[in-house]
């Protein structure tokens, strides 16, 4: 498919996800994660997901160049990226589903944006590079 009109786009959408990563592992390890709304056990399951994330986010970047200067490999490894990112995304919904995190007094909006935006992406980039 590897459509021109969207390629420029989508190549920004996976740059900023790459930086939203790395930033929110940046606030992550800065804030204060002792608050009752967290289930137990949260920084350890967290703490799981700072290497995939960060090698996601190194996929996202290496997509994005590879797709703005019209690399042809560049497909392969958005391909890569988006099926580890889907399955973050799974990950991710499971956990909230189980441990409730989804109620709007547990940062629910903010969890659904951030599983739907993984979601959105990643069948985006699905669709748009096979």
């Amino acid at each position: 498919m590897n459509s021109p009109a969207v390629s420029p786009l989508l190549s920004g959408l996976e740059l900023v996800t790459a930086l939203g990563i790395v930033g929110f592992w940046i606030w992550w390890f800065r804030a204060d994660h002792d608050e009752s709304r967290w289930p137990p056990g949260y920084r350890q399951h967290e703490q799981a997901f700072v290497v995939p994330d960060i090698v996601l986010a190194i996929l996202l970047l290496v997509s994005s160049l590879a797709s703005m200067a019209n690399v042809a490999q560049g497909s392969n490894v958005a391909l890569v990226a988006a099926g580890m990112m889907l399955f973050l995304a799974i990950i991710d919904a499971t956990y909230f589903v189980q441990q409730g995190l989804f109620a709007p007094e547990r940062g629910g909006v903010g969890n659904a944006l951030l599983v739907g935006w993984l979601f959105v992406l990643s069948l985006t980039m699905i669709v748009q590079h096979a």
